[in-house]
């Protein structure tokens, strides 16, 4: 199977050293599962992402993310690690990986490849021989404790996909830790030599050329070594939980199953690590909706630590109204002044966001302006350049071992993780000619790229435009951020950098409305890709619509 380029003469690009690339990146992600098919056995594979690469760079992003590809038994579809130096047969081989960076290199895209270092599979070879005995050589690689007298497990810990956070093991007579499926126990670093390990596996990879790395549940590394209970969580503050609300894992405040302080430790050797190799880059995800911003400005303080991280705040249910938005980026400055965001609407864990937020395509298109001008990183999931929702996928079609433990009142995360669709006139939406590991969501197949790309109009063009107006705009992707106005249907900001200054005005809402521009000598930059209306000397924005003005010129 073999594709078309869609944009042959940007193909030519090439990298350009700059150690600060990643400030104020548009990095978007790809599931390898669900992107391309090029085998024709119903999952994606690195060559279908090394053939779909040229799409990629149509969107101007900078670098690309890559879910997981390493060997596995897929229960957690490619977050359950085996071999942490090799790729799973079902994506390819170690050479397609290196043929995928080399062409993505070509087109002037970075890669990023997701590391899961909190825990593996069960089946991983350190984990085989951990279990065998308590006095091995790998016997406190992981996460082991007694029973309580009474058998019981060692404390209150929950798994995030259900239960206890604790499976025994009958061969070494103990509990082991798991704070995901109990195939994934997890790795004990208060064990030196894991963290040797781990440091071995991001060096393995940093010398096949990747640019970075996003790093899976960063902050559930360390655990509490004296595994003290976890209190209950006050009920006022369990409307915040990003977890489903019939996951009893929202009803405990998790001071000691995850977010230790001892992280740091290892977060600075890993940074030194890169710090060996030329331009790279860490993203880390913070999976705690409790003190999330915290934790993402204690990783990424100073120069020594991880260079970005992101949370949860705009992945969640609440609407980023300019009030809710306000919130978080006040938020984030109280805690983080010398730290950059990295900010993202959805990604393979979430809701898409056009159907989290019920966003009609005026809408979308005003939400993916303020996302690319706020100050810090963007990151960006496959298909929302498409407009598309989110997948009905029916019970006996599901994979996801989380909807499944929590159906129906948590549907689980297949539904953002449907096959892309390429072409509307084709098999599976021509992402493979074999029926697809999920179904390909038959209300996609009207936003499928090829349709997109003859339409000027379209979400799919919009994107393209809207990131390269940022990159040609220095402010909007490293400036300064200053909130000028925040009310829930009009947020309006300043952006500074030097001699620079933009002001950025929206308009979320269904109805127009006047902006009033700072004191200044400003011009309504007309490259942008929205309609601003001059009625004598007041300006109007219509539904929906963005301003972008800059000062002087």
């Amino acid at each position: 199977m073999s594709f078309v380029d869609i944009h042959p003469e940007e193909q030519t690009s090439t990298l350009v050293t700059d150690p600060d690339w990643w400030r104020g990146a548009v990095i978007y992600q790809i599931y390898p599962r669900s992107f391309q098919d090029s085998n024709g056995d119903g999952i994606g594979d690195l060559q279908g992402i090394i053939e779909r690469l040229p799409h990629v760079a149509s969107l101007n992003v900078d670098a690309v993310w890559i879910s997981p590809f390493f060997t596995s038994p897929m229960l957690d579809y490619g977050y359950d690690v085996s071999d942490y130096c090799d790729v799973d047969p079902m994506f390819g081989s170690i050479g397609d990986f290196d043929r995928l960076i080399e062409r993505a290199h070509e087109l002037g895209i970075r890669v990023i490849i997701d590391l899961v270092l909190s825990h593996t599979s069960d089946q991983h070879k350190w984990f085989v021989e951990s279990r065998f005995s308590r006095d091995n050589a790998k016997a406190n690689w992981y996460v082991w404790a007694d029973a309580k007298p009474d058998g019981t497990p060692p404390n209150n810990w929950l798994s995030i996909f259900g239960g206890s956070a604790w499976e025994w093991d009958t061969s070494r007579m103990q509990y082991y830790l798991h704070n995901f499926l109990r195939e994934q126990p997890d790795l004990n670093f208060h064990e030196p030599a894991v963290q040797e390990a781990l440091l071995a596996v991001a060096r393995f990879w940093l010398e096949r050329g990747v640019d970075g790395f996003r790093l899976d549940t960063v902050n559930f590394y360390v655990h509490d070594k004296e595994l003290r209970d976890n209190p209950a969580l006050p009920d006022e503050r369990k409307s915040d939980a990003i977890a489903p609300a019939v996951n009893p894992y929202t009803w405990q405040e998790h001071l000691y199953s995850k977010s230790q302080p001892e992280n740091i430790a290892f977060l600075k050797k890993l940074r030194a690590l890169m710090d060996e190799f030329r331009d790279i880059t860490s993203v880390g995800e913070v999976g705690d909706d409790q003190q999330g911003l915290q934790i993402q400005a204690e990783y990424t303080q100073g120069t020594d630590r991880l260079h970005l991280c992101y949370g949860f705040d705009f992945l969640s249910a609440p609407y980023p109204s300019g009030t809710r938005v306000a919130e978080v980026l006040n938020r984030f400055d109280e805690l983080a002044e010398d730290s950059w965001a990295c900010w993202a609407y959805s990604n393979h864990d979430v809701v898409r966001h056009t159907t989290r937020w019920s966003l009609t395509e005026a809408s979308q298109k005003a939400y993916l302006a303020l996302l690319l001008s706020l100050r810090g990183s963007v990151c960006l999931y496959q298909g929302e350049e498409l407009g598309l929702p989110e997948a009905d996928v029916a019970f006996e079609d599901l994979h996801d071992p989380y909807g499944i433990k929590f159906w129906p009142k948590f549907r689980g995360r297949d539904g953002c993780r449907t096959p892309m669709v390429w072409a509307s006139n084709a098999e599976n939406g021509g992402f493979s000619t074999a029926k697809p590991w999920l179904p390909v969501s038959d209300k996609h197949a009207a936003r499928s790229a090829d349709v997109q790309e003859a339409d000027p109009a379209s979400m799919l063009n919009f994107y393209r435009q809207m990131i390269a107006y940022r990159k040609s705009r220095p402010v909007l992707c490293k400036g300064t951020l200053e909130i000028v106005t925040a009310e829930d249907a009009f947020f309006a900001v300043t952006r500074h950098m030097g001699d620079e200054r933009m002001f950025v005005a929206f308009n979320l809402s269904d109805v127009s409305q006047g902006v009033d521009l700072p004191e200044g000598d400003w011009q309504v930059d007309g490259d942008a890709p929205f309609e601003v209306v001059q009625s004598g000397d007041e300006l109007i924005l219509p539904p929906w619509q963005v301003l972008f003005a800059h000062e002087g010129g």
